[in-house]
């Protein structure tokens, strides 16, 4: 039997997923659901994830490598490719793998007109409703979803889209505005649409439509500053784990890692865990960060390196190398520790590194 790794390991919970997919339906009961898996599931594991949420309507995701991964696992769900394809040869490759394909600029438009005969894949149109990143204006909506239904590639109605740019936000009225532009371009096609994020589907119930497209959400992270997912009835996906390597005693005036950023106040002991930024955990975490050190927190002293993060055990007595660190999860939100570094939990699940093993309980 092989011994437990010597540095971070990301504990992923297929339960937990299976739960926070839960939750989506309860709070958009008459919504079909495509789960968003990008970015390798938000660093959770692609397939792990698509198993866990195989009950979801489908998938969604950013990459034709990743469609063609969850392909190749015997995946038969519908996987929307958000951003489309440019070339020829992939909207072919598309239509192999049976995937559905956002459409949301005039290029991609006369790749499909251009498609060759007997060609079939299931379009959704992109709105710009006002986020102003990728879609079509509203002036611009109907005569493209004309276009792209005369081109007889689309064996279903071709559907509408857009994206929600300050759904986090609940104070501001950028949202309600994005839903009214939206529906009044759109409300003459007929044709099921998809608003909701993660935000939107915890927070607006009029962007709800047709489908719903949880992202963060579904990790057991919640997309609004200030919050934890557990304030939504979700349960953390990941636990970040490793484990302490040293325990050194510093001496007053003792500084401690790259730059000497942490300068010991007293006698103390200072403990060295096994994580750094090349696994994920952000280099600017500041002094005073909270990990947590056999379930109680212990403070980051110093600045985090490639390999190693420094804590402040003046509250570990007892503390002794090869005791359990917790970086983020059950107990920790990653949103704690994302807003001390000064990002959000997107950012920091997503940047697990390769190295990491993801360990499936």
């Amino acid at each position: 039997m092989s011994a437990a790794p010597l540095g971070a390991v990301a504990h992923v919970s297929p339960s937990a997923l299976a739960h926070n997919l839960r939750r989506v339906r309860e709070l958009a009961p008459n919504s079909r659901v495509l789960a968003v898996i990008k970015a390798d599931a938000y660093g959770h594991g692609l397939l792990t994830a698509a198993r866990a949420l195989a009950d979801a309507d489908g998938f969604a995701v950013a990459r034709l490598d990743e469609a063609e991964r969850i392909r190749a696992a015997g995946l038969r769900q519908r996987v929307l490719l958000l951003p489309g394809v440019d070339r020829p040869e992939d909207l072919l490759f598309a239509a192999r793998l049976g995937l559905d394909l956002a459409v949301h600029h005039e290029s991609q438009v006369r790749l499909v007109e251009q498609a060759p005969p007997g060609t079939r894949v299931c379009l959704w149109l992109k709105v710009d409703s006002g986020m102003h990143r990728l879609g079509f204006a509203p002036g611009q909506v109907a005569s493209a979803h004309a276009r792209l239904t005369r081109s007889g590639v689309s064996p279903e109605p071709v559907r509408v889209m857009t994206h929600l740019a300050d759904a986090d936000d609940r104070a501001r009225d950028t949202t309600p505005r994005q839903v009214t532009a939206f529906r009044d371009c759109t409300a003459g096609l007929g044709v099921q649409a998809s608003i909701a994020n993660s935000a939107g589907v915890l927070a607006w119930p009029r962007t709800h439509g047709d489908w719903v497209r949880p992202g963060i959400m579904l990790y057991g992270v919640s997309p609004f500053p200030g919050e934890s997912g557990a304030d939504a009835g979700l349960r953390p996906a990941m636990r970040l784990a490793t484990r302490l390597i040293a325990v050194n005693r510093i001496p007053a005036g003792g500084a401690v890692g790259y730059g000497g950023t942490f300068v010991a106040p007293a006698d103390m002991d200072v403990g060295a865990a096994a994580v750094g930024y090349a696994d994920g955990f952000p280099r600017h975490a500041p002094d005073g960060a909270s990990v947590l050190l056999a379930g109680r927190p212990a403070p980051v002293a110093g600045r985090v390196s490639m390999d190693t993060v420094t804590l402040d055990l003046r509250g570990h007595p007892d503390a002794r190398p090869g005791d359990e660190v917790t970086l983020w999860g059950s107990g920790l939100p990653v949103e704690r520790l994302a807003e001390a570094a000064g990002t959000i939990g997107y950012e920091l699940l997503c940047r697990v590194g390769s190295r990491v093993p993801r360990v499936i309980e």
